[in-house]
Formats: C-alpha cells, sequence, structure tokens
C-alpha cells in the first residue's frame, strides 16, 4: 500500500468513527416530540387561560362583600386556579335587583355577555332569588304558600330558556345554577312557612336544572343555618323580650346577602360541585 492509498484508508477509518458517534450521540438525546415536548406540554397547559363567566343578580355582583371584589367570583378563581392550574380569567355579569326575566334580556341584548358566553369554559349563575322576592311584594298583604305555585311553575320556564340562551352561544361549557336561600326569617318573620316555599322552589328548579345538562348548587342549608349550622345567631338585649335573630354568615346591613364569609361559602360549594362533576366536561 503506497502513502497515498494509507492516507486514504485512515481518513475513511475516522470517517466511519465520526459517524458511528454521531449515531450513538443521536439515540441518546430524547427526540423532538417527546419528553421535551411533554414537558412543554404540561407547562402550557399549566399557564393556558381559562375563562369563568358568572351571570345572575346580586349574588354574582358581591354585594355585601366588603372587599368590593365580587363576591364568590374571584374566591372560585383562586380555587380554581390552585386545584387544577388554570391561569383564571373572569367575567362578572351580576347586577343586584335583576330577576331572570331580566337576565335573559341582558343576555339577549349585550354582545359583551354573548362574547363572553361564546369562550367560556365553565359558567356559574345565580338566578331565583329576586323572582320570589317579586312574589313577595306583590302577595304581601295575603301571602301564603300557595301564593308561589303559579309564579314558580312561570320561573321554571323561564329557567329552562335562560339556559337555552346559554347553550345557544355555548354548547359544552358546564353551568352550575345555584340555589336560592332563607334570609327571610330575618326580615319577614311572619312569613312562618318560607323554608317550606324555599324547599320546594330549589326541589322544582334542581329538577329542572337536571333535565337541561347543567349542575344545581345548593346553598341554603349553609348560609340559613350561619357559619356554625346554628341557624342563626341569637343576640341577647337586655331583656329576652329584646331578643333578636342574626345570621353571621350574612351582611349586618341588610341581614340578606352574604357578607365574605358568606361567600366563601358559597364558592366551597360550587368548588365541591365542580370537583364531583369535573369528569363529566
Amino acid at each position: 500500500m503506497n502513502k497515498k492509498q494509507r492516507i486514504l484508508t485512515e481518513w475513511g477509518l475516522c470517517a466511519i468513527v465520526a459517524m458511528l458517534c454521531f449515531i450513538l450521540l443521536s439515540l441518546s438525546i430524547p427526540k423532538a416530540g417527546t419528553e421535551f415536548n411533554n414537558k412543554n406540554f404540561l407547562i402550557e397547559k399549566r399557564v393556558e387561560v381559562f375563562d369563568f363567566v358568572a351571570i345572575g343578580d346580586s349574588l354574582t355582583q358581591g354585594v355585601g362583600d366588603s372587599t368590593n371584589q365580587g363576591g364568590f367570583v374571584p374566591i372560585l378563581a383562586d380555587q380554581l386556579d390552585a386545584t387544577y392550574g388554570y391561569r383564571v380569567e373572569s367575567a362578572n355579569y351580576g347586577v343586584s335587583g335583576n330577576t331572570s326575566s331580566q337576565i335573559i334580556k341582558r343576555i339577549e341584548e349585550q354582545k359583551k355577555i354573548q362574547n363572553s358566553i361564546k369562550n367560556a369554559e365553565i359558567i356559574t349563575l345565580t338566578v331565583g332569588g329576586n323572582d320570589v322576592m317579586k312574589v313577595i311584594r306583590e302577595n304581601f298583604d295575603d301571602l301564603s304558600e300557595n301564593s308561589f305555585k303559579k309564579p314558580l311553575k312561570a320561573y321554571q320556564k323561564r329557567l329552562v330558556t335562560l339556559i337555552e340562551l346559554i347553550r345557544k352561544y355555548n354548547k359544552n361549557a358546564p353551568i352550575y345554577v345555584l340555589g336560592i336561600y332563607n334570609p327571610f326569617y330575618l326580615n319577614f318573620p311572619e312569613i312562618t312557612t318560607m323554608q317550606d316555599v324555599i324547599d320546594n322552589w330549589n326541589q322544582e328548579t334542581e329538577t329542572t336544572v337536571t333535565e337541561n345538562k347543567a349542575y344545581f348548587v345548593p346553598i341554603n342549608d349553609v348560609l340559613y343555618k350561619g357559619i356554625n349550622g346554628d341557624e342563626g345567631v341569637t343576640s341577647q338585649g337586655e331583656s329576652d323580650n329584646n331578643a333578636s335573630i342574626t345570621n353571621d354568615a350574612l351582611f349586618e346591613e341588610d341581614h340578606f346577602h352574604p357578607n365574605n364569609t358568606g361567600y366563601q361559602i358559597m364558592a366551597n360549594a360550587i368548588m365541591s360541585k365542580i370537583k364531583q362533576t369535573k369528569d363529566e366536561w
């Protein structure tokens, strides 16, 4: 073998060794689309925007929340983030005093609400309390359980319309409809059958909500009974005749809306229902 052939042979061996090293190195590095991409995928999921839309009355607006941040809405947003790792962006469309008819009208007329519903991953709805108040105001002088029968049937029809309207803009997002609770024993102690009225209202509402593929969240028991479940707190005056009933989960200024703790209780109730139903999304 002459000198030129020997040099070519040595270069050929070097090339073969280099190629083998490259192949071995390539095999030892994770391929794109496997481990590296999976880690990126988890990171992306962690910071993915999760749109939470809250629609309803004063309970969604957050009346009674001393922080003025929106009642249960920001609390629930934080819980969704802490539990599932979502970066939650919430939109609060609560208006104090709204009945079911007024909420329907707002959705029908306001493009901003419609667009928020379209982009929502989860929707909450507080409705019904003002419909009950409307019955009380219109029948106050002659109020009985019978006063609520026809209004309750009409309300269930509007509730179906409301859920169908939301579904018009978003067919898949889970809808959590909150029940109503009984603060009326504080404001209207003469209406002794109000708890039966509220129970019946909630039972009918739960049936309607479930039949329309949404989720019902009961809150009456956790708010009506006060923070420690004592059905209100007795506040003693100078004598037993001056004793009054308050509720430490409700706003002191009106004894009707939840206070900060009450909204925390509401958020916990919704979060509990979400955990029970999350696999159905």
